[in-house]
């Protein structure tokens, strides 16, 4: 196998992206390169395994196991081999090397002067980016959201103008909402994919207060959330400081209510806190 534009006797790790749901987005190049593969570094090798069978390739490859708990230390030996034969590259679906196993083995190879190719396929985040209908000029992606602290985590994108993509488990999902909702506001947009590509997709739009709601209960399936970047800050403090009243007119305390619009705007927070004092 050989799929490097570059010279022919040139070895090559090849990342390749694999059907994030429906097996029929396997790509014509994908297929080829299983067909061909003489080595396999894959997330799970039963993944692997089954992905072959339901494509009817019958091919049999040295199988490597490339996950979160060895990638460091195989990302050596994989790239020594990658001297002497291509080496393709799978994570358990989507593109290796975006929130799943691939950076180190990249890096590596980068370094070991080794080239590292792809082919392109499904992805998760520009699937859920595409569909949600939130600005997709800028955005950003943020991986899976952590498991505590979330409030902070979100405070600290608060000025964040870009659409945000996030990872996040099903479980963890109604948290995660009701700490968005916290964190950002109860009005900030989101879009909650569910099981994209899947015959029980779904794309879930609202603010993150009807999301939480929506969701109390969890969910079940692959998540990616969706949310609205910040609007663009202002130094106009008049508009400011009428918001920080306006939160405080629907319950907020004045210290917390002016926290939030200085994390918004990039005004300073006792700027805020004294003019509204003035204000009142």
């Amino acid at each position: 196998m050989h799929l490097c534009c570059g010279c022919d006797n040139e070895r090559v790790i090849i990342l390749a992206a694999t059907p994030i749901g429906n097996l029929g987005d396997a790509s014509r190049r994908l297929v080829e390169a299983l067909t061909n593969a003489e080595v396999i570094a894959s997330e799970d090798t039963r993944t692997t395994i089954h992905l072959m069978r339901a494509l009817g390739i019958d091919n049999r490859p040295r199988l490597i196991p490339l996950h979160e708990h060895n990638e460091s230390e195989k990302a050596a030996q994989i790239v020594e081999l990658a001297r002497d034969t291509d080496v393709l590259v799978l994570s358990d679906a989507g593109m290796p090397a975006i929130s799943d196993p691939g950076f180190p083995l990249v890096a590596a190879a980068a370094a070991a002067g080794v080239t590292v190719t792809a082919l392109p396929g499904p992805s998760a985040v520009l699937t859920a980016l595409a569909v949600s209908g939130l600005p997709t000029d800028r955005f950003s992606f943020e991986g899976f959201l952590p498991r505590k602290g979330r409030v902070a985590y979100f405070r600290a994108l608060a000025r964040e103008e870009r659409t945000m993509v996030f990872f996040e488990s099903p479980n963890r999902l109604p948290a995660a909402l009701t700490d968005l909702a916290t964190a950002l506001g109860d009005d900030r947009r989101a879009v909650v994919c569910r099981e994209l590509t899947k015959m029980y997709e779904e794309i879930v739009r609202g603010t993150a207060a009807e999301l939480a709601a929506k969701f109390k209960d969890g969910a079940r399936g692959e998540i990616c959330l969706v949310v609205e970047g910040a609007a663009p800050a202002t130094s106009d403090l008049p508009t400011a400081v009428a918001y920080v009243l306006s939160l405080v007119a629907d319950g907020a305390r004045l210290k917390e209510a002016a926290t939030e619009v200085a994390e918004q705007t990039g005004l300073s927070k006792r700027e805020l806190y004294e003019a509204a004092l003035r204000s009142k």
